[in-house]
């Protein structure tokens, strides 16, 4: 441990040192990131070892802006020739570039968040010995296999990450942060002839309490996948459709897409020109929160340096902020929301708030409809705001599930899905960086013969 501290600290030296020399070369700014982590990574099937992988990646990426023309590159080798060669020929290359006056670092941020307060980092995972990891991984499969309606395993897969990153820039910045990100996951076969089906569960989480036991999510990987045995299929209608947490984290995904800067500036999704407008009804809180404490996508600054704040993106159905970096923020004259990544605009915790009902109170709410499970293609237009895609699902009647459906596609469009959410879930729990309740659309179309 106090090894690998001190790496750290002379990888922050590196880049201090970096960003001078960089300087004195003749880049009018620099921002350089440097990278280290441990990966540790096993996957079973059939209760054997088919993949183990354990790894301390190392990277380092470099921004230089000289006479507003920008260049970038990343290397893996961070001894100090190649890196002081590598910043050479940037310079050089931006010359080569097309100058654009909105290019260049963010200015110096007035205040820096705590990275502490965000318990980012969880000792008990950086300690768990590589033998408990295969046997967790083991015993998920063997809890999944265990039931007779099961009969294949995809394979169950145990991956942990440690990570360090270190950024410093030529506007006065300088700053790193530590985290931790453990996964647990299970795929599963059930059926016979025709009618395989196929289905997996998962867990994710900065520490090791937060993570689902193996039992859990064997057991939610063998009932996804048993219920989808014996398919019926269904006519085209027009019925209320039940988003799963996981659907609307797919939706959001969408979302997500379409209120990007960079989607806004170059006029790729429908929601360009509405800022300020209602785009949704009045139950919809959607938020952009890199400051959760403990949550996978909180951190205490963006790819740039920019502190992460609680941004609200829709509040009441009003569309309130589009999501930006630097650059993307100068183009639409508006501030950095600290959404940049090193390829772009990225989310947060970017999620819709938890409502009041239960999953089983949406669905005894739902004379008819359908329970959205999975879907498959592509069919996502940010231009337009549609949505078609082929899906399957759980046939809602009377208020129950009364059987499974495939080969279905759904079709609508976001804006019309976001204004007609009947109800919101209380299910909310963070798997992911984009994340979702259980919703009720009122009316989709749901094609099916």
């Amino acid at each position: 441990m106090k090894a690998r501290k001190t790496r750290r600290q002379d990888l922050r030296s590196l880049a201090e040192k970096l960003v001078g020399v960089g300087l004195k070369a003749g880049a009018d700014e620099i921002e350089v990131t440097i990278y280290d982590g441990h990966q540790y990574e096993v996957q079973v099937r059939q209760q054997q070892i088919e993949n183990l992988v354990e790894a301390d990646p190392r990277y380092c990426s470099v921004r230089i802006f000289k006479d507003k023309r920008k260049a970038t590159f990343s290397t893996s080798d961070l001894s100090w020739p190649t890196l002081y060669s590598l910043v050479k020929k940037a310079i050089i290359r931006a010359s080569r570039t097309q100058p654009d006056e909105l290019a260049g670092l963010p200015p110096t941020a007035r205040y820096k968040v705590d990275e502490l307060s965000l318990k980012l980092a969880d000792k008990a995972l950086m300690v768990l010995k590589p033998e408990a990891k295969i046997k967790m991984t083991m015993e998920t499969e063997r809890i999944g296999l265990s039931d007779c309606r099961i009969i294949n395993s995809f394979g169950a897969r145990f991956e942990t990450n440690e990570l360090k990153t270190i950024l410093v820039s030529s506007n006065g910045f300088s700053g790193d942060y530590f985290e931790t990100e453990a996964s647990l996951s299970l795929g599963l076969q059930a059926g016979d002839g025709n009618q395989l089906v196929e289905d997996y569960w998962f867990s994710s989480a900065r520490h090791l309490k937060d993570l689902a036991s193996p039992e859990e999510i064997a057991r939610k990987a063998i009932e996804r996948t048993v219920r989808q045995l014996n398919t019926r299929k269904i006519e085209t209608q027009e019925v209320p459709v039940i988003f799963e947490p996981t659907m609307t984290s797919w939706l959001l995904a969408f979302l997500f897409q379409c209120v990007s800067g960079q989607a806004v500036y170059q006029r790729t999704t429908f929601l360009a020109y509405r800022l300020g407008e209602k785009i949704g009804n009045d139950k919809i809180l959607v938020l952009d929160d890199g400051l959760l404490p403990g949550k996978l996508g909180s951190r205490p600054f963006d790819a740039e340096g920019v502190p992460t704040q609680t941004t609200r993106v829709i509040d009441a159905g009003v569309l309130k902020n589009f999501l930006c970096d630097t650059y993307a923020g100068r183009k639409l004259g508006l501030a950095s929301t600290g959404n940049a990544e090193p390829e772009g605009i990225g989310p947060n915790n970017f999620y819709l708030e938890r409502g009041q009902a239960t999953p089983e109170q949406i669905i005894r709410s739902t004379r008819k409809g359908l329970l959205l499970t999975r879907t498959i293609g592509q069919g996502l237009n940010p231009v337009t705001g549609d949505i078609s895609r082929g899906a399957s699902g759980l046939w809602i009647e009377d208020g129950e599930i009364a059987f499974p459906v495939s080969e279905i596609a759904i079709s609508g469009n976001l804006k019309a899905v976001l204004n007609s959410i009947e109800m919101i879930g209380s299910d909310l729990d963070f798997s992911s960086q984009i994340c979702g309740p259980s919703i009720k659309i009122a009316e989709m179309t749901v094609a099916g013969l």
